[in-house]
């Protein structure tokens, strides 16, 4: 049956089957594609797709989602490439694109997101009736219900969440892993902070470009200096090991600002991984940021 199907970047896509050959640039929707019961159709993967573990086992790796090798991919003879805006470049998805293959490109920034872009794999595939991707979507989206339900009873606690530290960078409100704490109970203290440009305007020590000339630069990962840090006063730190594995000595940087707040080292799949994941990733954050009242 055809199918015509919008991605993220309002690019339709016409597809007369489901995908055969399936390589995901993205290890989340690795994950997802196996959680759909498709796992079998995936022949390539990047070496963070981690998870299942018996997909990456048995699928072979491309490189790094920033720096896949597109002859690599284009040898496997997908026909079917799932990318993520954010996380792979522009150049390699065009490559692809012009060698004839379909790529699908996401860009979640809301955990409810990440479950439409879950339904619309679902649809890719064609596993939408199926019984136990239906059970699936009732987890991950009772999950969010269970989240709001609580949160809307709850006084969140102000967080501090960096996804680098040096240079130390964290999250604006338009961010998946903003949405996702905001949903536990954690508000983003830096919420409203965007990233500013040149560096040295992000830190405050030169006047930043004005907003026109701004034009394809994100600015929803601002770096900031613990100066910053210590005016928000955050009631808690967490710092998950992804995209940058903080350590413990990493924590203990943070507990010697003298804030109060409890620092605590965390899962980072389970602020950054959308789609199925969301399903087990979010009660289980929920359960940790209540754990920190």
């Amino acid at each position: 049956m055809l199918l015509r199907i919008e991605d993220d970047m309002k690019r339709e896509l016409t597809l007369v089957r489901a995908p055969q050959r399936v390589v995901s640039l993205v290890p989340s929707d690795t994950y997802s594609v196996a959680a759909l019961g498709c796992g079998s159709t995936l022949v390539g993967r990047t070496d963070y797709c981690e998870l299942p573990a018996d997909v990456a086992a048995r699928v072979p790796s491309i490189g790094g989602t920033k720096n896949p090798r597109v002859a690599d991919i284009l040898a496997l003879e997908p026909d079917f490439v799932i990318a993520n805006q954010e996380e792979n470049t522009k150049k390699d998805l065009e490559q692809l694109v012009q060698a004839g293959i379909k790529v699908y490109v996401c860009f979640p920034k809301r955990a409810s997101d990440g479950l439409s872009h879950l339904a619309k794999l679902a649809r890719i595939f064609r596993v939408e009736r199926e019984p136990a991707v239906r059970e699936l979507f009732k987890r991950g989206y009772g999950a969010i219900s269970a989240a709001e339900k609580a949160r809307a009873a709850l006084t969140p606690l102000r967080t501090f969440c960096p996804i680098w530290m040096k240079p130390l960078m964290t999250i604006h409100s338009a961010t998946f892993i903003s949405d996702i704490l905001d949903l536990a109970g954690a508000e983003n203290v830096f919420a409203d902070r965007m990233r500013r440009y040149p560096l040295a305007a992000d830190l405050g020590n030169a006047r930043p470009l004005p907003e026109a000339e701004l034009a394809g630069k994100d600015v929803r990962y601002p770096r900031v200096t613990m100066e910053e840090v210590v005016a928000h006063k955050p009631d808690i730190i967490l710092l998950p090991d992804e995209p940058h594995p903080f350590s413990e000595e990493d924590a203990e940087v943070f507990r010697a600002l003298g804030l109060g707040a409890k620092v605590v080292r965390m899962s980072g799949k389970d602020l950054c991984w959308y789609g199925a994941w969301t399903a087990e990733g979010l009660p289980r954050l929920c359960e940790l940021v209540q754990s920190l009242r």
